[in-house]
């Protein structure tokens, strides 16, 4: 099983994972995208999961030569997963910033309403993003992006 299966299997984060096992975060990332870690590093990690340090380098090379053999429906199911925190971000940042110019019109000038038609107008290109992750894509999985 790869450090990241068992991390997620675990319900932790990155961050989580690279506390208790005394790495930074970043260590943590490279080892879980498949670059190579030293040996303290996986031995921390092995520790950390109560499992045979061998096993885990073992598993760490296979990590390795299985994520350039992705299948396409992996990788249409990773950029599905991805356009989908994309199209989150976007409705957060959406959210953030249409407070702030909420709040810098009522503090500047709450005679003339000017945050209106930017909340309008985001929203247009909101909605636009939303249907095309959640709508148009179970219509159109993406596997022409892939070719």
């Amino acid at each position: 099983m790869s450090i990241q299966k068992m991390r997620l299997k675990r319900g932790w984060s990155q961050q989580q994972l690279a506390d208790a096992s005394g790495l930074s975060a970043r260590t943590v990332q490279r080892i879980e995208s498949g670059h190579q870690g030293s040996m303290e590093s996986l031995k921390s990690i092995a520790a950390v999961f109560e499992v045979d340090f061998s096993t885990l380098t073992k598993d760490v090379t296979m990590t390795i030569e299985s994520a350039n053999s992705l299948s396409n429906n992996e990788r249409i199911d990773f950029k599905r997963a991805r356009r989908i925190r994309d199209c989150y971000l976007h409705l957060l940042m959406y959210f953030a910033v249409n407070i702030i110019c909420l709040a810098i019109n009522l503090l500047t000038t709450p005679e003339h309403l000017w945050f209106i038609g930017l909340t309008l107008f985001w929203g247009i290109g909101i909605a636009f993003h939303t249907m095309t992750v959640f709508v148009f894509d179970k219509y159109f999985n993406g596997q022409w992006e892939l070719a």
